[in-house]
């Protein structure tokens, strides 16, 4: 037998098609697991695929999927925010629970990764939390596209650049960056946590890590992930070293299918 790598799609939170890949290893899986990437990236970045593909050989299935309005799946970007990634996110969850099974793990990388940490308390089988590279608050993506698009009302949209990429946002986005209250949200997690940052991250400062780290209870772990880039682009490597690790840790907590 060989692993399996479905296409599937799912409704999203504002009725928009969600398009996800599903990797399920050749064996029964010891747990499933979502994978949410980062801001304005899609299920297809290279850094996912890698780390999607090795928890797969570890016999954990992972769902990457695409936020509305990018990649594959439907809807305009600009109308989306930081709340309607949540929601699909447990719309994720939804679907594998009604066709396969409910994730108990959850990662995510970047702003995927302070999503999950909200999102676990909406999904109820999470036994493990993950976050790569993850902003401790949304102020800081706010505070950044505030300074390409100052003053722009809820309804007003502008064209910025993220990543050397044009993108197209509202003002309603800076405005529900701004209502998050992600430190309290990680006080309550209430999950074991695993966090992965490299001190060498040029976009998110380490200092995030530690927010991350000072405000979540025990369980919790750190990783640093020496030389790595943000993305987890210029080596392989770095990739599969966090899905090896990812996978010996969730062991501990996972459980697996009767």
């Amino acid at each position: 037998m060989i692993p399996k790598r479905l296409r599937v799609d799912f409704p999203g939170s504002g009725g928009q098609s969600i398009a996800g890949r599903l990797d399920i290893p050749a064996d029964e899986p010891l747990a499933f697991a979502i994978f949410a990437h980062c801001f304005t990236c899609t299920k297809d970045l290279k850094a996912a695929t890698w780390i999607g593909r090795e928890l797969v050989d570890h016999r954990i299935a992972v769902l990457r999927f695409d936020f509305a309005g990018l990649g594959e799946s439907s809807g305009d970007f600009a109308d989306t925010n930081f709340t309607s990634n949540l929601d699909d996110l447990v719309a994720a969850a939804d679907f594998l629970r009604r066709a396969y099974r409910a994730p108990q793990i959850l990662i995510g990388h970047s702003l995927g990764g302070t999503a999950v940490l909200v999102a676990a308390a909406r999904i109820p089988e999470t036994r493990a939390v993950v976050t790569i590279a993850a902003p401790s608050e949304t102020v800081h993506l706010g505070e950044f596209l505030s300074r390409q698009a100052p003053d722009l009302a809820p309804d007003e949209s502008a064209q910025i650049e993220v990543a050397g990429r044009p993108v197209r946002i509202k003002g309603q986005l800076l405005d529900d960056l701004r209502r998050q209250d992600i430190r309290q949200t990680i006080a309550d997690l209430g999950r074991p946590l695993l966090i992965f940052h490299s001190p060498d991250d040029d976009i998110v400062h380490i200092d995030h890590a530690r927010r991350i780290f000072d405000a979540a209870r025990h369980p919790k772990s750190f990783i640093a992930l020496d030389g790595a880039d943000h993305l987890l682009m210029a080596r392989e490597s770095d990739a599969r070293f966090v899905a090896d690790m990812v996978a010996t840790w969730a062991r501990r907590y996972v459980t697996p299918r009767p």
